[in-house]
């Protein structure tokens, strides 16, 4: 809601508010070890679902929008072939199969990003640490379409 009144009242600027490459490196701890190594964890169940729960295709599937009716940067999170593609800012960083702590998204949904807004955008403070190792134990585990 900050966010939306911030907006409204910077129009010409709003984009920078919420661009998504943006801002200084935010310090987080971040480990490429898989914290379940006896749990493969599966793009299909686990994965797509976490996407789906924070709203993610709400703004991110193409001609999405923020909540606040600005085009996204291209990142379309309806399938894993799209996902890996990554989008127009977040690029082929997106994903770094066997680096978490490298991949874009992972980053962008902790409660620091080292760059621009924290996503899901208006969204809960952060994804729950619970979600965010099942994705980097995914990412870590190879970030495979199982």
């Amino acid at each position: 809601m900050r966010l939306a009144i911030a907006c409204a009242l910077a129009s010409a600027s709003c984009a920078q508010l919420i661009a998504p490459n943006v801002g200084p490196v935010a310090g987080e701890e971040c480990s490429n070890i898989d914290s379940d190594p006896e749990h493969d964890v599966s793009f299909a169940i686990d994965i797509q679902h976490v996407i789906a729960e924070y709203h993610c295709p709400d703004c991110h599937t193409p001609g999405g929008k923020t909540p606040l009716g600005l085009e996204v940067g291209g990142l379309d999170l309806s399938s894993y072939e799209t996902l890996r593609a990554g989008g127009v800012n977040s690029g082929a960083n997106i994903i770094v199969p066997g680096m978490a702590c490298g991949s874009v998204f992972l980053q962008k949904l902790g409660a620091g990003p080292p760059f621009g807004s924290r996503m899901p955008l208006d969204g809960p403070p952060y994804v729950d640490e619970d979600d965010l190792a099942k994705i980097a134990d995914w990412i870590i585990e190879g970030a495979h379409d199982n």
